[in-house]
């Protein structure tokens, strides 16, 4: 796994620290269209996650992968009984040790409105919860 994207995303934890739109313009994070995906994320080795809204309470959980080529990232989320909710696959923008950037479509079958959700390293520990 060293060296691969999946390792890069399971290097650190990762804080949301910006977004932007189509038009590359910024948008606040309490904007409707990205205040979902705001958060502390926590990707482990093991191919499971945690991710917690920014008041440190629990956001969702479960598996998650990146496809070998780095283009992809898919997280299925699970209940507390461990059933899947939902599986989520977004575009990686970016993907470096510094930055993690991937891209959300409110509309599945429009893909001229998008906005790219903006992540950078933290040294913010994992809540308790």
């Amino acid at each position: 796994m060293q060296g691969t994207p999946a390792a890069i995303l399971a290097s650190t934890p990762w804080e949301t620290t910006g977004a932007t739109d189509a038009a590359g313009k910024t948008v606040s994070l309490d904007d409707s269209n990205v205040k979902a995906y705001v958060g502390w994320a926590y990707y482990k080795s093991d191919g499971t996650f945690t991710i917690y809204n920014p008041d440190d309470s629990p956001k969702m959980h479960g598996n998650w992968t990146v496809s070998p080529d780095g283009k992809t990232r898919t997280i299925t989320a699970k209940n507390d009984a461990g059933q899947d909710q939902f599986t989520r696959t977004v575009d990686i923008v970016t993907l470096t040790d510094q930055k993690f950037t991937y891209r959300v479509f409110p509309k599945a079958d429009d893909k001229a409105v998008y906005f790219d959700i903006i992540h950078t390293p933290t040294t913010h520990p994992e809540p308790n919860n």
